[in-house]
C-alpha cells in the first residue's frame, strides 16, 4: 500500500478555493452523513466537543474512501495529543491558540519525526495502514497539512513570522476568539474583527501563505472566498442540524389549524 495523496494540500498551494465544514457532534454516523455532502475538507473538532479518542477514530473512519480531506483540531497545542491524532490517520491538523513564534515552532515539531521534530514513531497505527503503507515515513511530511490557528491580537501581531516557518501550510483566523479578545464576545462578525483579520490575510496570501477561517453563514463564506481567503469553513454540523430541526418544528406548529 502507498500513502494517499493529500489533494487539499496541493489545492491550497495552487490557490484553489476549498469549502469545508466543522464536525463537532462526536459521532461516527453523523460524520458519515456529512461525508456524503462532498465538501473539499472537514475539521473534526476535539477542542469544543465531548468526543474522546475512539469517537475521533470513528469519525475519521466515516470519511474513508471519500474525496474529502479530513483534518482534526486538537484540544490544545500539545505534542502528545498531536501524536495520537496523527497516528489515528488525520490528514491535517488545525492547531488552536498559537500565540507566538515559539509556540508555532513547537506545533510543527510535534508533527515531524526526529531529527526534524519530536513525534514518536509507531509502525502499526491506523495512519500507516497498520503497517501496510510502506512509504509512510518517506512521504508523510509531503502529504500532511499543518494549519496554525491565530485567535488573538497578540497572535496576529506575529502572523508574518509564524507563516514564514518551515512546515506551516496555512494560517487559520479564529474570529470568535479574536472577537472576545477585542471586547466583542459572541460577535465574531463584528467589523473590528475583520478590520484586524483582512489586511493580514491579504498580506500573507500575497506572500504565498494560504489563509482560512470559519463562519456559520454560507453567504458570508462565499464573500470571504471571493475576497481572498483560500479555504473557509462554511458552518458546523451542530448548528446546521439545530437550525433545520427548529425550522421543521416551527413550520409544522404554525401550520396546525
Amino acid at each position: 500500500m502507498k500513502l494517499a495523496t493529500n489533494h487539499f494540500k496541493k489545492a491550497i498551494a495552487a490557490g484553489q478555493k476549498q469549502i469545508g465544514l466543522w464536525v463537532t457532534l462526536a459521532d461516527g454516523l453523523t460524520a458519515e452523513l456529512v461525508a456524503g455532502a462532498g465538501f473539499d475538507w472537514v475539521v473534526i473538532d476535539t477542542e469544543h466537543s465531548p468526543g474522546d479518542g475512539m469517537d475521533t477514530a470513528a469519525q475519521l473512519q466515516a470519511f474513508a474512501g471519500r474525496s474529502t480531506s479530513v483534518f482534526v483540531r486538537p484540544a490544545w497545542n500539545n505534542a502528545v495529543e498531536i501524536k495520537r491524532l496523527l497516528d489515528m490517520g488525520a490528514q491535517g491538523l488545525v492547531i488552536p491558540m498559537v500565540q507566538s513564534v515559539e509556540e508555532a515552532k513547537a506545533a510543527v515539531a510535534a508533527t515531524r519525526y526526529p531529527p526534524r521534530g519530536n513525534r514518536g514513531f509507531a509502525g502499526g497505527t491506523r495512519a500507516t495502514g497498520f503497517g501496510r503503507i510502506t512509504d509512510y515515513v518517506a512521504r508523510i511530511e509531503d502529504e500532511l497539512v499543518v494549519i496554525l490557528q491565530l485567535e488573538s491580537a497578540q497572535a496576529i501581531a506575529h502572523a508574518d513570522e509564524i507563516a514564514a516557518l518551515d512546515g506551516v501550510d496555512g494560517i487559520f483566523f479564529g474570529p470568535a476568539d479574536i472577537a472576545a479578545d477585542l471586547g466583542h464576545l459572541g460577535k465574531p462578525m463584528h467589523a473590528d474583527v475583520w478590520a484586524m483579520i483582512n489586511p493580514v490575510m491579504k498580506r500573507l496570501t500575497e506572500n504565498g501563505t494560504p489563509c482560512g477561517t470559519l463562519v456559520i453563514d454560507p453567504t458570508a463564506a462565499i464573500d470571504l472566498l471571493n475576497d481572498g481567503f483560500t479555504f473557509v469553513i462554511t458552518g458546523t454540523d451542530a448548528i446546521i442540524f439545530a437550525r433545520a430541526v427548529d425550522g421543521v418544528a416551527a413550520q409544522v406548529r404554525t401550520g396546525i389549524a
